[in-house]
């Protein structure tokens, strides 16, 4: 991922003017590393270090989400919209 994409994706997911590590910036961050990864596992279905590596990232996006629900709701439902993300 380039600076320039985790930066916009850092501006556009923030809570506040200098947020760069809360929960839904991270989950956008993830599901940004999560979709390349998916891109890269279509090409190269061997590399099971790859496969390994979005498993947990998979994982720890689900506990962020699951955080975000219990924690706030009412932004839990824009956030997976807006990510396009299934559930």
């Amino acid at each position: 991922m380039t600076t320039k994409k985790k930066q916009n994706l850092i501006k556009v997911h923030a809570v506040h003017t200098t947020d760069t590590g809360s929960a839904p910036v991270q989950v956008a961050l993830l599901t940004a590393r999560i979709k390349e990864i998916t891109e890269h596992l279509k090409v190269h279905k061997k590399d099971l270090s790859s496969r390994m590596g979005l498993v947990k990232m998979v994982s720890a996006r689900r506990r962020m989400l699951n955080y975000i629900k219990k924690n706030d709701p009412s932004s839990y439902e824009p956030l997976i919209t807006k990510l396009d993300i299934r559930k």
